[in-house]
């Protein structure tokens, strides 16, 4: 039965076709009906289809004949391709034996083509190089063939041509897979070993647990162990995805599932966690996975104070779904109570707020991205600041510390100028340039994590007219300059809008910040002041002129001490207004705010 098996997942850059291609392999093994049948099938996510991009791993059983007559069980985990859901995409891989790495024939290599390879050389996995979209008119095979042995280190040999569109060379895929992918190691003799690699929640069934077995059985009803958190529980369902899911009796070693115990609580499951059986535990757990650590931090809040309680709720279940996502309440003076969440980059923070919104039916507001900052206090104790409200008073501060980055940035030879220039505005340090052919280069800089952020990949894709790609790791902390703006609305410090920023730019920040926030804040019948001050030194202001009411246009002749009684009148009241009246800051200007 194992010899039988085959794991495998696709690997690729974002837009390489890997969606596509798993919807052939789906549509050639008979896993999907034609009636039932829609592109991008394993993208369940409305979200996912709409922006035409993968954000969860998915995994479906799929029953293939080989042309040697023999029937074999492949199991397809399914990768999103953006730098930002990398950990989606190591997990996915522990979880197999072979990756089909996937390369665009119009694009070529690509950042994350290559930061996905190591990913796979790193868990030891067989590798299938594939050239994808050859149908295409401006199709490179030669060049991509070139480009996959001189920079990824492959066997010209190997390279499988394939249109995951047209269908062509699709069987050729499969059988490559049955020759080439190892059978799972592991005893079906052995302890219970089941790795943890994916979780979501049924509001019916609680939450689902995806496993691959590695030793040992696990059946319906069985007494199951969790070894990380030494918790035990009934198997109450065990299945397969086919591609929806379809109960069995039992997975055995080296089969790919999911089980459901009635666990009710999301934290109760932990990804990377190993099952055993609770009579004949396991001696010891599998590895499991390295902690994916967040690089970008913000608040999110209800716009209703009253929904505080169902975005705690959708927050524990959005955390199941995504063990990359973390989140710790806090409380803001204009906002009210909220969650500091951690997210892998800019992309994963705007999908998960946008899936909080849709799934969930929440309003929210979201403040500026921050950081992770270290703050060296003059009593030398260390402190690690991500909220600009936590930052201390300078006098207190010895220096400061930000996290950098080493970004590889690839693009068109032409586009070099422009990304230099880029990089340099951001504060980069130049560290080498390789041509990877005739057209394309790979450009590597050091750069401050803060200035990558928030829209350094959008300003490579304009800048290279859609053909840059971006890959980045982190380095290390390195010492810095950097102070906390605050802007105050009639003189009230508004927290939510607060952010650290270098010392450099603090001004120019400042000065676009009130000039965008004078354009946002509706009139009032008095005038607002919108000030952007470091310290308490005030560093620009705007105001927002007040509604104008011709108090004086009942009067008509007479003296003129009557119109001065009634301007000093409005005079007072506009005062008190002042004094007691609210702001409204609509939700553009937080946006806004994002994107300065």
């Amino acid at each position: 039965m194992k010899d039988k098996i085959r794991n495998f997942s696709i690997i690729a850059h974002i837009d390489h076709g890997k969606s596509t291609l798993a919807d052939r392999i789906l549509q050639l093994t008979g896993a999907v009906e034609e009636r039932d049948f829609k592109d991008q099938l394993l993208d369940d996510m409305e979200l996912e289809r709409e922006r035409g991009i993968t954000i969860k791993a998915s995994t479906v059983k799929l029953l293939y004949k080989a042309k040697s007559g023999k029937e074999y069980i492949l199991n397809l985990i399914d990768t999103p391709g953006h730098v930002d859901f990398t950990y989606e995409v190591s997990k996915s891989i522990a979880a197999c034996e072979g990756a089909l790495l996937l390369v665009d024939a119009a694009q070529g290599v690509e950042a994350q083509t290559v930061a996905n390879l190591y990913l796979a050389l790193e868990h030891n996995i067989t590798i299938l190089p594939v050239i994808n979209k050859i149908d295409l008119a401006t199709a490179q095979i030669d060049k991509t063939k070139k480009q996959i042995v001189d920079i990824l280190g492959l066997n010209p040999d190997e390279i499988m041509l394939a249109s995951a569109k047209e269908n062509i060379g699709i069987d050729n895929i499969l059988e490559r897979i049955v020759e080439k992918v190892p059978p799972p190691s592991g005893d079906d003799n052995k302890p219970l070993q089941a790795l943890i690699f994916d979780s979501a929640y049924d509001s019916y069934r609680g939450v689902i647990i995806y496993i691959k077995v590695v030793n040992g059985v696990v059946r319906t009803g069985m007494n199951i162990k969790m070894m990380g958190l030494d918790t035990s529980y009934d198997i109450k369902e065990v299945g397969v995805f086919k591609p929806k899911p379809v109960a069995i009796d039992e997975l055995q070693c080296g089969e790919v599932g999911y089980i459901t115990c009635g666990i009710k609580n999301a934290k109760e499951v932990v990804i990377g966690d190993t099952l055993t059986a609770f009579d004949n535990p396991a001696p010891s757990p599998l590895p499991g996975y390295k902690k994916a650590n967040p690089m970008v931090y913000c608040g999110i809040y209800p716009v209703n104070s009253k929904d505080f309680k169902t975005l705690k709720d959708a927050m524990e279940k959005m955390r199941l779904q995504d063990a990359s996502f973390i989140y710790e309440p806090e409380s803001s003076a204009s906002l009210g109570f909220g969650f500091r969440c951690g997210f892998l980059g800019l992309l994963h923070m705007d999908i998960i707020q946008e899936r909080l919104q849709r799934e969930f039916d929440l309003n929210l507001v979201v403040t500026t991205p921050s950081v992770i900052y270290k703050v060296i206090m003059k009593t030398k104790e260390k402190i690690s600041v991500d909220n600009p409200a936590k930052l201390p008073q300078s006098i207190e501060i010895d220096y400061m510390e930000e996290p950098y980055i080493r970004a590889f940035i690839i693009i068109p030879k032409d586009a070099m100028g422009l990304i230099l220039e880029l990089a340099e505005s951001k504060r980069g340090k130049y560290v080498s340039t390789e041509y990877l052919d005739s057209e394309r280069v790979q450009v590597v800089y050091e750069l401050p994590l803060s200035e990558v952020i928030v829209d350094f990949y959008d300003k490579i894709k304009s800048l290279t007219k859609g053909y840059g790609s971006l890959d980045y790791e982190f380095i290390d902390y390195r010492k810095t300059q950097i102070v906390r703006l605050d802007i105050m609305i009639n003189g009230k410090f508004c927290d939510a809008l607060s952010s650290i920023v270098h010392k450099d730019k603090a001004y120019l920040k400042g000065r676009l910040l009130v000039d965008k926030l004078k354009e946002l804040i509706p009139r009032q019948l008095y005038k607002v002041a919108i000030q952007a001050s470091i310290g308490g030194n005030v560093i620009a202001r705007s105001d927002v002129g007040s509604l104008g009411k011709n108090v004086t246009a009942k009067c008509y002749g007479g003296d003129i001490t009557r119109k001065r009684k009634l301007w000093e009148k409005q005079k007072r009241g506009k005062k008190r207004m002042k004094q007691f009246g609210e702001v409204q800051i609509p939700q553009e200007a937080f946006i806004a705010a994002l994107k300065i």
